[in-house]
């Protein structure tokens, strides 16, 4: 069996098993929302499983530094890290944060857009992507990735600062260091919208360039 052939079938795999968890995730979610008729206990529903499987995307950086997948190793880095910082270091962390309705919004849209797009992954790597869901992958990111950060991962770091003051959360960690893990934090939440817009408008370059080889395909 080929190096590539190999590369493909994990890859394979790989995409199923995140795209699978992640719709267990929006399953849950939604779940909830039916039981309770209230966006509470988003946390305690899906956390857990969104943890890890966002733990696991350190994988998207390894496949982009050894090359089995085009995208390199940096701007991987730049979504895993950001999102588990905010999942792991800050939500997870912090009880009081995890009944917001910011949790809900995050969580949901975060499931929606990785639903879409290891599903699509998982297509391409068998060579069968249906052009709705090239469509759907490159167009959904539109609606969902402002709503996942704006009222979501922002509004909630912003909503965690006086908490992490008055605990002085990881001071042991930076204890070292000539700032505070809150320091830290308000030079995150003033950079992060303009890396995110970074992103974002990488995203819409990604879209005309992928829907207009589709466009390509079908005149051809």
């Amino acid at each position: 069996m080929s190096r590539n052939r190999i590369s493909t079938l994990y890859l394979l795999a790989y995409n199923s098993f995140q795209a699978i968890g992640w719709t267990i995730s929006l399953i849950n979610i939604l779940r909830n929302l039916l039981a309770t008729a209230s966006v509470t206990g988003t946390y305690a529903a899906a956390g857990n499983l969104i943890c890890f499987l966002q733990c696991a995307a350190f994988l998207e950086v390894i496949h982009g530094a050894i090359g089995i997948v085009p995208s390199g190793a940096l701007l991987p880095l730049m979504q895993w890290g950001g999102k588990t910082h905010f999942v792991l270091a800050i939500v997870r962390k912090l009880d009081e944060l995890q009944e917001l309705p910011s949790v809900f919004i995050t969580f949901l849209a975060w499931s929606m857009g990785e639903v879409i797009r290891y599903s699509h992954y998982a297509f391409s790597c068998l060579g069968n992507c249906p052009s709705w869901m090239t469509y759907l992958r490159y167009t959904a990111f539109i609606v969902l990735y402002p709503l996942g950060v704006g009222p979501g991962e922002i509004w909630i770091m912003y909503q965690a600062l006086p908490i992490i003051k008055k605990k002085n959360l990881y001071a042991d960690s930076f204890s070292g260091l000539p700032f505070s893990y809150y320091d830290f934090l308000k030079v995150v939440l003033t950079v992060y919208p303009f890396l995110w817009f970074k992103l974002y408008l990488h995203m819409f370059k990604q879209r005309r360039t992928k829907l207009h080889k589709r466009n390509e395909k079908k005149k051809a």
